[in-house]
């Protein structure tokens, strides 16, 4: 398996309007650099997405991948698995929420696992941007929202 990435980040709302983005696969496409079309293969049944195909073209990165998600019942986490990807033999992640006052700290965690062998450097460098992009991207897009 692949080594776990793990970086946090505040966002000025509630857990449920953070969650609520993060399950809004349809909008993806408007606010996660890259991401280029989402489509819901199956529903939970809660009606959130449980297995979720991403078209991603983030320049020299393109990749077609499915993930299947796990959604806590209390509203404050969400865990993903590659279920199937060109570009990736693995991929494990999630978000887990703590709330404190009207702010909630976001912490993400990815592990991805390339077909094709990243030399360490590169691989950490991509690592950071993903992770990055992808707390900022959530941060402003809750946060606009509100």
């Amino acid at each position: 398996m692949a080594d776990e990435s793990t970086q946090s980040i505040v966002i000025d709302a509630p857990p449920e309007r953070i969650m609520d983005v993060v399950a809004d696969f349809a909008a993806y496409p408007e606010w996660a650099n890259g991401m280029k079309k989402t489509e819901v293969l199956e529903a939970g049944p809660d009606g959130r997405g449980a297995q979720v195909r991403f078209n991603l073209d983030a320049g020299p990165v393109k990749d077609e991948y499915v993930l299947a998600y796990t959604w806590a019942a209390d509203g404050l986490s969400v865990d993903w698995t590659l279920v199937k990807g060109q570009m990736q033999k693995s991929q494990k992640g999630s978000y887990r929420l703590v709330p404190s006052g009207a702010s909630t700290t976001v912490t993400y965690t990815l592990a991805v696992q390339l077909v094709i062998p990243m030399i360490g450097l590169f691989r950490r460098k991509a690592e950071k941007v993903i992770m990055d992009t992808a707390l900022k991207e959530l941060k402003r897009r809750v946060e606009n929202a509100a």
